[in-house]
């Protein structure tokens, strides 16, 4: 499993960092472009991309790799 990847504010919009990056892997004018990018990389690495609000706490997590949750049906 590779790392998650965040997607938070940035004095230049919006950035996608890899946990425990201090620089963004890359930064893009609105949320949705860094979204798309960092789901790309999430799906790439089989991790979690984790959505930050303007606020920077957490508002979505979304999983691309092994699910930590134990879902039986």
């Amino acid at each position: 499993m590779g790392k998650n990847q965040h997607v938070v504010p940035h004095k230049d919009g919006w950035a996608t960092k890899g946990a425990g990056n201090l620089k963004a892997t890359k930064v893009f004018s609105t949320q949705k472009e860094a979204m798309n990018f960092g789901r790309d990389i999430a799906i790439n690495q089989k991790s979690e991309l984790i959505i930050h609000g303007k606020d920077g706490k957490i508002r979505e997590k979304n999983s691309y790799g092994n699910d930590p949750r134990d879902i039986k049906g």
